[in-house]
């Protein structure tokens, strides 16, 4: 390995962020990059192979200034930083820093953390259904929920309506006591937990009793015209296509819709046509209509989720090529 060196000062309370506990990022650094980084009198050293020392410094510079914006470097951001770098494109950190949604009611700053955020972001911004499709952990319905919430607070529309299929997760629940709302609100669990994080318990009660926040099962919204409002459909990979056709016929004027799905976790019942699977063939050409496909590289839950993600990916595509195969051969069997 070449003995190249540089050198670069940086102040000792952002060292400290950029570290890490016990310096974990800057070995997780030092592990992606074959390179040694020590820290002398507030100098950081960087030695190694030219092109990976380059490599590093710019990473480094990167995460020293979102320190410096205030930020509380994890180990998200770091991880997907080396991503970055390996493409030479560690300025996408500072480019989506740069674009703040809102704020949790504790003041945490809600951005898009990852490029494929930002475009998710993007296109809610410009056109009025926005299909956001991808595995867990992408933040689909968290940012959606931010965006509702920030263009409420605007005055943009004037409720929002949030909504998901009351369909078990592959486990039978069995009797639910209580009324109504009691026995749907497990189902809708998922988008209180946002709401009451970035809006607050109280001021989501307030505007729910002034019925300007609504959350509600996907069989609440036959027979309605939804105008002026802010609507989001989860889980829309349990939708039936009737379903999907049902929402998307309510939404009237001055309305947006986020609708967030993610194929690989349907629990429709064996042999049952995915609503959002057809959706995805039914629009692909309408203007006003996008789609964006977050994929495990959006993940910004725990490290070890991200390789969850993949490596399920990894495996059914894997399954989905040998089943592929062996339909392959059967037809040529058949033909000759």
């Amino acid at each position: 390995m070449d003995n190249f060196q540089l050198g670069m000062q940086i102040d000792a309370e952002h060292m400290r962020n950029i570290f890490g506990n016990n310096d974990a990022y800057i070995r997780q650094i030092e592990e992606e990059l074959k390179v040694v980084i020590t820290d002398r009198n507030g100098e950081v050293r960087i030695s190694g192979e030219q092109a990976a020392v380059n490599k590093a410094a710019r990473l480094i510079n990167e995460l020293a200034e979102l320190s410096k914006r205030g930020n509380t470097i994890e180990q998200q951001s770091v991880t997907y930083g080396l991503e970055l770098s390996h493409a030479a494109q560690e300025e996408e950190l500072l480019e989506m820093d740069a674009d703040c949604i809102c704020h949790t009611m504790s003041g945490k700053p809600i951005k898009p953390k990852t490029v494929g955020q930002k475009q998710y972001i993007e296109a809610i911004r410009k056109n009025m259904i926005v299909f956001g499709l991808g595995p867990a952990g992408t933040g689909k319905t968290y940012l959606g929920m931010a965006m509702a919430i920030t263009a409420f607070k605007n005055h943009e529309v004037e409720r929002i309506i949030l909504t998901r299929p009351a369909i078990e997760a592959g486990e039978k629940l069995g009797f639910l006591p209580g009324d109504l709302q009691s026995k749907v609100d497990p189902y809708l669990r998922p988008l209180y937990d946002a709401l009451y994080q970035i809006m607050g318990a109280e001021g989501f009660q307030k505007n729910m009793e002034k019925g300007l926040i609504e959350v509600a099962p996907l069989a609440y919204m036959r027979g309605r015209t939804l105008d002026n409002a802010y609507i989001i459909l989860d889980e829309a990979q349990n939708t039936t296509p009737a379903q999907m056709k049902m929402f998307l016929t309510r939404i009237g004027f001055g309305s947006k819709v986020i609708i967030t799905g993610d194929a690989s976790q349907k629990d429709l019942a064996a042999g049952t046509q995915s609503g959002l699977d057809v959706a995805q063939r039914v629009f692909a050409k309408i203007n006003d209509i996008a789609f964006v496909s977050l994929t495990s590289r959006d993940v910004v839950r725990h490290p070890l989720v991200q390789k969850i993600v993949k490596a399920y990916e990894d495996y059914e595509s894997r399954t989905a090529g040998r089943t592929n195969s062996k339909k392959g051969g059967s037809v040529r069997l058949r033909t000759k």
